[in-house]
């Protein structure tokens, strides 16, 4: 039986930065990951957004972590060559009378530790982004973007580097506590409906960053508390002959209702611009392309920002899954109770040894070093 001091469930973005973290910290700490690759999930199906942290309830982990997340993403990608942008955000009110909303995002940001935002007038906008029809918007710029798989990529070499063992395509089907440690069992090595090796792994401490399925990890220790909603998030590409529609980030009043911050406008990297996400509860947590929207849906949502868009300018492009924690609507149309969930960042109440990570959405690319440092001080307490 292999022994370790640290186990980490889930090698998306928080996965890797965590083991990067304490990897530096603690020797034998290992990662598996269900995939062939990490950052293969949610990690890097996403817009790749940088987030400064205006959304989020003050006080909150989300708010928190995103604004530490922010400083501390940038000043990683700059160190380690990961490519990047600090393009700004406009967030716009398409009708006047909004006004208010834009300023209330922005108190909500200042409470949060966000600087140099500001509301825009019509002619600015127009400055930055002569296409977006908009009276007013709110300017923000420590918004960014940032290629997710090149950064999932650098915190695993480094997590590697410090002494971390990555496993992939290690599926754990089993956690037991003994004493004071947690034996993991894990398959490794399953493909094409054959069955893998099984190993065991006795752990001091096992840190759950599972993703979608970090609700279905907690049960195996009997923690059945939260579970996870897969909201599935479509995207369409502009073609390259019109991808000069848009210059930076562009985003609508977000959803009052806490789903999405609404579908937006991205010009990446790479000067391709999405258009997207969408926000759609479904059944399965790898359901990626079931009955995906026609790209005249697409059009439509996105023609109130973008009048000149049409619907021979798109593309369909990939699809992501976030970790939701709030259900649906029921079939009386009633809201969920609670809103927008926070992450969940908590010890087992019944293993001491295990550290769940659940509802980790959005912001959690920008969070994930942040994260990672949260954690830290909980693994220590669990191993010393």
């Amino acid at each position: 039986m292999d022994r370790a001091n640290i186990v980490i469930i889930g090698g998306g973005v928080v996965g890797c930065a965590a083991a990067m973290e304490l990897a530096s910290r603690w020797p034998d700490v290992f990662l598996l990951e269900r995939m062939p690759r990490v950052g293969m999930a949610s990690s890097t199906r996403n817009s790749g957004v940088l987030h400064s942290g205006i959304y989020y309830t003050p006080g909150s982990l989300k708010a928190r972590l995103c604004v530490e997340g922010n400083r501390l993403a940038y000043e990683f990608c700059e160190a380690y060559g990961v490519p990047h942008r600090a393009t700004g955000k406009l967030v716009v009110a398409t009708e006047p009378g909004n006004e208010h909303v834009l300023e209330e995002l922005a108190a909500r940001g200042r409470t949060n530790g966000v600087t140099g935002m500001k509301i825009v007038d019509r002619a600015a906008i127009r400055e930055r982004e002569p296409h977006i029809r908009s009276a007013a918007a709110l300017w923000m710029p420590s918004t960014g973007i940032v290629s997710a798989e090149e950064l999932v990529k650098t915190y695993a070499r480094l997590a590697r580097d410090r002494g971390a063992n990555i496993v992939t395509s290690a599926r754990v089907v089993a956690l037991d506590p003994d004493g004071q440690c947690i034996s993991v069992t894990v398959e490794i090595g399953a493909e094409d409906g054959k069955p893998g090796t099984l190993e065991t792994i006795e752990a001091r401490c096992v840190i759950n960053c599972a993703g979608l399925y970090a609700d279905e990890v907690a049960a195996m220790l009997g923690f059945s508390q939260y579970r996870i909603y897969p909201v599935r998030g479509e995207y369409c590409e502009v073609i390259r002959a019109r991808s000069d529609l848009v210059r930076g980030l562009v985003y609508p009043l977000p959803h009052p209702e806490g789903m999405s911050l609404g579908v937006h406008l991205t010009k990446t990297l790479w000067d391709t611009v999405l258009v997207g996400p969408t926000a759609r509860y479904v059944n399965e947590k790898d359901d990626y392309e079931k009955d995906r929207l026609p790209i005249e849906e697409f059009a439509r949502m996105a023609h109130e920002l973008l009048p000149e868009l049409r619907v021979e300018d798109l593309r369909l492009a990939y699809s992501g899954l976030r970790a939701k924690l709030v259900p649906p609507r029921d079939a009386s149309g009633v809201e969920p109770a609670g809103g927008p969930a926070d992450f969940v960042i908590t010890r087992d109440p019944q293993v001491h040894a295990a550290i769940h990570l659940i509802g980790i959405e959005s912001p959690g690319l920008t969070s994930a070093l942040a994260i990672a440092r949260y954690v830290a001080p909980m693994a220590a307490e669990t191993l010393s």
